[in-house]
């Protein structure tokens, strides 16, 4: 079955587009919570030493767009191999 490469990557930079919009609420909501949880998802390495959060809007906007455009050649380039592997 083979998947259309567009369609993919549009799922795929919207749906990290969703969750980077969430993960920027909670950060604001819950940044003590949130600032835990980054540190368990590095090892443990001792984030505090980097300094507090930056939560201005063009940080946000960087980190969106950075992050959606990644997500986006990433979907397309894992379903034009994934395709390629399908034949």
């Amino acid at each position: 079955m083979k998947h259309n490469s567009i369609a993919v990557a549009n799922a795929f930079a919207a749906t990290i587009g969703i969750f980077y919009i969430g993960c920027r609420l909670l950060v604001g909501l819950f940044p003590d919570l949130m600032f835990s949880i980054a540190q368990s998802w590095f090892h443990g390495i001792e984030l505090t030493k980097l300094g507090t959060w930056n939560l201005s809007m063009a940080t946000f906007l960087v980190g969106l767009i950075s992050s959606v455009i990644f997500a986006w050649v990433t979907g397309y380039i894992f379903v034009t191999v994934y395709n390629y592997f399908n034949r």
